[in-house]
Parts: C-alpha cells; sequence; structure tokens
C-alpha cells in the first residue's frame, strides 16, 4: 500500500487518472488489517490486500460515484456495486476512483468535474475512454490490475492507447448491478484491464459469475479464469478485418503496426487470412445509431426532468437524448432484427476462423484539448464516435474481445490490437492472447517515460 500510494502520488498529479481518493492513514490501517489475516494464515483470496481503484461509473460505498457529470458530483454511493462488492470479497482494498468521460460517453477521458485524463506515454494526448483513468493508472504502475466497462469500445480503445491489455468479456459473462434494466441493456459491461493476460484472467475469475438479480447472466463457474494459460496456438485460423476493404477510415500507420502484430500469430503456427464481414457495415452502423440511443436516452432523461439541468449536461449526451425522441418501437424491433441478422453472419464467419483480429481504434490519440476528431483520413465524421466505428462488432454480437498491445507508430505512440473470439469463447480467447504476449515479451515490456 506504501508503495502504491507512492506512486500515485508521483504520477497523478500529471496525469489525473484516480479521483476521489481515500485518506492514505485510512488505506494503511486497512492493509495492516490484511497483514495481521495473513499472519493468522487467513487469506480471503486473490486480491487480498491489492490497491484498487473502481471505475467512476460504478458505485463503491462511502465514495462519490460522480458519473464525471457536475450534477452527480457530490452523489456518495450507500453501498457497493456487485463488481466492487466481488473484488472487496477477494480481497481488495479501494483507493480511490478512476476518471471517466461524462456518463462514460465519447472514448476520450474528460469532464467538468475532475478535468482531463492524459495519456501514459503522452501527456499532450487523450488517453482513450471511457475507462481511461484505468488504463492509465495501470501504464504507470499506479495499480496492478484494473476494471472498466465497454459500451462502444470503453475498455479496449485506452487499452490500445495505453500498451496495456483490456477484455470486453461475453455478454453475460460478469453481470451488472444497480441496473435500471436486466433484459434490454446489454450492450454494457463491466470487465477486466490487466499488463499482463495472466492477471487478466485472474480479474475476470473475480468479476464474473452469475447473478440472481441479473436474469441474463451466464451460469459458468468463473474458476475455469484462473487456470493455467498455456496453449498450442499453432493451426488456429485468424480472420483479418483490417478497415473492412477500405469502409473504415485510418490514420496513417495503424494498418502497417496491426499487421506487424499480426505476423506474430503466422509465426506461432496459426493461419491468418483476409476476413469480410457478411453485412454491408453501412447497415451495422446504422443498426448500432439505433440502438445505442435507445440505451443512452433512459440514463439522461432523469436528469432532464429540471430543464435547468439542461446546461450542465455534455452536448453529445444531449445529442443522443434528443436523436432518441423519435425513435418508435417498430424502429427499435426492426433494429433489433438487424442485429440479430448481422449476428448469424459472424456465426457463420466463425465457421471459416477461430479468432478475428481488427485495429483497436481509427486514430492515434490526438490532442487531449480536442472534444473529438472531426475527420479521420480526410474524411469527415458525422457523430461524435463515427471515429470509433471499428469497435462496434463485436459489441453488437456480444462477442468477447481482448485488445492486445500491438507495438508502436513512428509518432512514439501505442496501438492495439483487437482480437474478437467466438460466441461465450473467452476462455479460449484468453490463451490465444496469453501465447500472443508470450511471444512478444520484449515489447510489451516497454514502459510509459519515466515510469
Amino acid at each position: 500500500m506504501q508503495a502504491t500510494l507512492a506512486q500515485v502520488d508521483r504520477f497523478n498529479p500529471g496525469s489525473n487518472a484516480i479521483v476521489s481518493r481515500v485518506d492514505s492513514e485510512a488505506l494503511l490501517r486497512q492493509a495492516q488489517e490484511r497483514d495481521a489475516q495473513l499472519a493468522r494464515g487467513e487469506s480471503m483470496g486473490w486480491m487480498h490486500g491489492m490497491p484498487q481503484a473502481i471505475k467512476d461509473l460504478a458505485n463503491v460505498q462511502g465514495l462519490r460515484t460522480s458519473l464525471g457529470s457536475p450534477l452527480m458530483k457530490d452523489f456518495v454511493a450507500s453501498e457497493d456495486g456487485l463488481m466492487a462488492q466481488r473484488m472487496k470479497a477477494a480481497g481488495a482494498i479501494v483507493i480511490g476512483k478512476t476518471n471517466t468521460p461524462e456518463f462514460g460517453l465519447g472514448s476520450h477521458t474528460f469532464n467538468e468535474v475532475f478535468g482531463p485524463t492524459r495519456n501514459a506515454w503522452d501527456p499532450t494526448t487523450s488517453a482513450g475512454g471511457s475507462s481511461g483513468g484505468a488504463a492509465v493508472a495501470l501504464a504507470q504502475r499506479m495499480l496492478p490490475v484494473a476494471d472498466g466497462s465497454d459500451f462502444m469500445g470503453s475498455l479496449r480503445n485506452p487499452a490500445g492507447w495505453n500498451h496495456v491489455f483490456g477484455m470486453r468479456p461475453s455478454q453475460g459473462r460478469v453481470p451488472m448491478q444497480p441496473a435500471q434494466d436486466v433484459f434490454m441493456a446489454q450492450l454494457v459491461t463491466e470487465g477486466p484491464m490487466a499488463r499482463h493476460v495472466a492477471d487478466l484472467a485472474l480479474l475476470l475469475s473475480v468479476q464474473a459469475g452469475p447473478h440472481p438479480a441479473s436474469p441474463l447472466s451466464l451460469s459458468d463457474d468463473p474458476a475455469v479464469f484462473a487456470g493455467a494459460l498455456d496453449s498450442d496456438p499453432k493451426g488456429q485460423r485468424v480472420g483479418w478485418l483490417g478497415d473492412l476493404q477500405g469502409y473504415l477510415p485510418m490514420e496513417s500507420g495503424i494498418l502497417a503496426v496491426c499487421e506487424s502484430a499480426l505476423k506474430s500469430f503466422s509465426d506461432m503456427g496459426c493461419n491468418v487470412d483476409e476476413a469480410r464481414l457478411g453485412m454491408p457495415p453501412e447497415q451495422i452502423w446504422q443498426t448500432w445509431l439505433v440502438w445505442r440511443q435507445a440505451l443512452v436516452r433512459p440514463r439522461i432523461a432523469p436528469l432532464l426532468v429540471n430543464p435547468s439541468n439542461r446546461a450542465l449536461i455534455k452536448a453529445e449526451a444531449l445529442w443522443e437524448h434528443d436523436q432518441s425522441l423519435t425513435l418508435s418501437g417498430a424502429q427499435f424491433m426492426g433494429a433489433s432484427a438487424s442485429r440479430t441478422r448481422f449476428y448469424l453472419s459472424m456465426l457463420q464467419l466463425f465457421e471459416k476462423f477461430d479468432v478475428l483480429a481488427i485495429p483497436v481504434a481509427q486514430v492515434w490519440p490526438f490532442d487531449v484539448n480536442l472534444r473529438w476528431p472531426q475527420s479521420v483520413a480526410g474524411r469527415t465524421m458525422d457523430t461524435y464516435h463515427r471515429w470509433m466505428e471499428v469497435v462496434i462488432y463485436a459489441t453488437l454480437a456480444g462477442l468477447p474481445s481482448i485488445s492486445v498491445p500491438a507495438g508502436f507508430g513512428n509518432n512514439g505512440l501505442p496501438m492495439g490490437l483487437a482480437l474478437i473470439g467466438k460466441p461465450q469463447g473467452d476462455w479460449d480467447l484468453l490463451k490465444l492472447a496469453h501465447a500472443y504476449e508470450m511471444a512478444n515479451q520484449d515489447m510489451i515490456a516497454r514502459r510509459p517515460p519515466g515510469v
């Protein structure tokens, strides 16, 4: 705990990754209690005594859950959310929260409550988001592991931009509580981040598992994720989606870095071939927009009961809410049918491949003072999140996806490669990512400046 707090004191003033810190003396007392338990031969689990900061979208008893919103900046949770409960039960000591964009919207961690979180590799650039604080805290060794959540790449994009691992588990693998809705709102999931795949898997073993209040949660025993990850990847079929045959605009150098990472899979004996989505990408995007707006609106609408609150909500969140006002039930059911067709097309693709690969981002970390990229590779972005389109495919199909460090561009900034697994294929995906890590240890071991 002393080492952790010293590291936070050293790096957090520059990066602003951890917010709402707990008093240091109180934390040291908790650490001493954990030491006393060990002296008695008692262990709470894998996270016994482990300092942990929880993403500021999730509740921790006695700490603020600001959601990055001025309207919520003084809200103090009266009880733990399920994820915090499980990590505390495994022995974790919560030292604070990790910063997030307002309401978790947009892959750029800035808000009016705490300010921006800065990239671990270049403080003038974005950390990504919405789990940006978690990714930077990991990269700068302020935390050993971190939790996050993912709707539109929020575990994967910041992991790729900070040279760590981030995993979006299968739909239902990590249940979320409390929740407004447990039947429809399945596009958001919590999950793990870590500097090594073994740590990622162990944290998932703590976070995962069914819960009676989440009727669609998966019933598999999460203990499997604490098993040995060693495997022989030879013969695995990797499908390279790339930029979807030019559909996705990509900044220069991203495809080259990711294709270099793909060569590692070939060197390991995997069969790497081009893959094509079985459904027009623009149709997938339009399906995504309907689902996104329908699920974001219930998060914003209660705050707009008081019309004066509108001035305190960021424009991007208001846009999501306002766009949803014209959605009809028929439109939503049409988008649900389209999502079903997309899922079935992905099943067909997995008859040819064991895993799919795609860049985790379409742009390099951008100026921390920008709200979002207005254009990518000369193409104008028509929404605040169009530049993140590359991440929607795993989310919309409910598939597991892990961002692995792909390498660095000529600008010295990191990029990630997203691996997408078969339905509920989290364990196989983790084993392949572990094999990749073992084959690229020197590159993955690189640390941010000053760390």
